[in-house]
């Protein structure tokens, strides 16, 4: 592992030399490549939303391309069964026993794409792997490698034949990330690629920025990052908020907590510190708190969304000096 150890500063290039790589294909979404590489660096899962064709999967493969590390794409449907994603134990006919078949889950890298297409039986395949990093078939436990990081996309406008995710599985992601439109000139410049060479979606010529070493020596650093005891009253303060809001039907869990000041830790070493700043976990917060929380009927008929009264139930809490 010695090849891999860097220092703050290299691990900060490699990340710019990965946005670059990202940002030579994908036109915009500067704040969710961040927040991608956030969890990534802070062994969190992610879930993109957006509606289609605002590149969530592309990016998921991009990423899983800069990355030397086993990518598995699982496509969820309907009829999708939890033994398709985990896999399945078949008789051995010369051994006289039964082999386990390993599937897709398997992996570092794994986008389910449209997660919410599954019935809930198979989305609850996932549980035990998105949290314990290992799953049970037929009494055997049978652990992940590590680096492992599931990133999930969900369409939020179309609910024809989705089943809504439900909220012990929205926990267990790290972040919910909503990827937007492009604006005129973002959008002037998708059609100029797209003008210029046709094939600009083909990523099997991209090679690796980071390696599964890099990727564990990165998470290994962002845990020693340093983070004063006044911003760890702080993260729990604002969770505290999300309980007591008169906004809020249900708050965010002790889970939140943890997620916060991991992905704090891992957004500081991102931009080339070793230590926490205010800054960083105002930054992050609303996208581990958006997807963990339930507004009362009357915020969300005065127009409220989530990641929207996470940012001002921010806000209302002092910043340490």
């Amino acid at each position: 592992m010695e090849e891999s150890r860097m220092d703050i500063a290299e691990i900060s290039d490699k990340v710019q030399q990965m946005k670059d790589e990202i940002g030579n294909i994908i036109v915009g979404q500067n704040d969710v490549v961040d927040l991608v590489m956030t969890c990534v660096l802070a062994d969190g899962h992610i879930l993109l939303e957006g509606v289609p064709g605002v590149a969530k999967t592309f990016l998921a493969k991009i990423i899983s391309k800069l990355i030397d590390a086993k990518f598995s794409r699982i496509q969820f449907t309907p009829d999708l069964m939890p033994s398709d994603v985990l896999g399945t134990t078949v008789f051995n006919m010369k051994t006289s026993e039964f082999d386990f078949h390993a599937g897709p889950v398997f992996g570092n890298m794994i986008l389910v794409d449209e997660i919410n297409r599954a019935p809930a039986k198979t989305q609850a395949a996932l549980f035990e792997a998105m949290e314990e990093r290992q799953i049970t078939v037929d009494g055997e436990t049978y652990k992940m490698d590590s680096p492992y990081t599931i990133i999930a996309t969900q369409n939020p406008v179309e609910q024809e034949g989705t089943y809504r995710l439900p909220e012990a599985q929205l926990d267990r992601f790290m972040m919910k990330i909503s990827v937007g439109y492009p604006n005129v000139d973002e959008g002037l410049e998708i059609l100029r690629r797209h003008q210029q060479k046709a094939n600009f979606t083909d990523i099997s010529s991209l090679s690796p920025v980071l390696t599964k070493e890099n990727v564990l020596y990165l998470r290994q650093q962002a845990a020693n990052v340093v983070i004063d005891d006044s911003l760890l009253r702080y993260i729990v303060e604002i969770v505290e908020q999300t309980r007591i809001s008169r906004a809020v039907f249900l708050g965010a869990s002790p889970r939140a907590t943890v997620a916060i000041l991991k992905c704090s830790k891992a957004y500081a070493v991102i931009n080339g510190r070793d230590f926490v700043t205010p800054d960083d976990i105002k930054y992050i917060a609303p996208y581990v708190l958006q997807h963990r929380i339930i507004l009362t009927a009357e915020a969300e008929m005065e127009g409220y969304t989530p990641i929207k009264v996470a940012r001002m139930l921010i806000d209302k809490v002092e910043v340490p000096q």
